[in-house]
């Protein structure tokens, strides 16, 4: 790992309830002393009930299927509005077609493109609650605090290796059941 070279990591609860702000995304990096940084921010990886009920596209709202996204994103303006980690390769989503306002991981069709699912801020004070508007499949912080210490990271970060960063999502309950898979593999003591 290069100095303020930066592992970006998106874990998305076991929590399947919609409209909270119940994730994190963390970043990693080495300091210029080769000593491990670690930052923990409050987020979503899921869209708001708004957009699952309304959705964008005819297909249906954009879940970001838990992956590894390389040279996906770039510093770039969040609908032309403001600073923000920017989608600039194709990813991978899981459209939620139902309309119910239930987040669908499993049963909604795979879609992979470019669809603006970008790395952004709620609101542009304090401390955002409640999802909404602010996610139509998108990565959010709730705090814009938060946020803009991410984007003094990916600055110091494009100044050293270029405007192109890594996003990596995991999905709780998807390592939950890799886990509870491999123990039944044990043989018994």
């Amino acid at each position: 790992m290069r100095p303020f070279e930066l592992n970006i990591v998106g874990v998305r609860t076991d929590n399947t309830t919609p409209n909270t702000f119940d994730d994190k995304i963390h970043v990693f990096f080495q300091n210029s002393e080769g000593r491990v940084i670690h930052h923990e921010f409050k987020a979503t990886t899921d869209p708001g009930t708004y957009w699952l009920k309304n959705p964008m596209n005819p297909q249906g709202t954009a879940i970001l299927k838990e992956g590894q996204y390389i040279g996906c994103y770039a510093l770039g303006m969040h609908r032309g509005k403001y600073l923000a980690l920017v989608q600039q390769k194709p990813v991978t989503v899981i459209r939620d077609y139902d309309r119910d306002a239930v987040l669908d991981f499993l049963n909604g069709r795979e879609d992979k493109g470019l669809f603006g699912i970008n790395i952004h801020r709620a609101s542009e004070t304090g401390t955002t609650k409640i999802v909404n508007h602010h996610s139509a499949g998108c990565q959010v912080f709730a705090n814009q605090t938060d946020f803009i210490r991410f984007l003094q990271l990916c600055e110091k970060h494009r100044t050293l290796y270029g405007n192109s960063f890594t996003y990596t999502l995991i999905d709780e309950r998807a390592v939950n059941r890799e886990a509870k898979k491999n123990s039944s593999l044990q043989p018994a003591a």
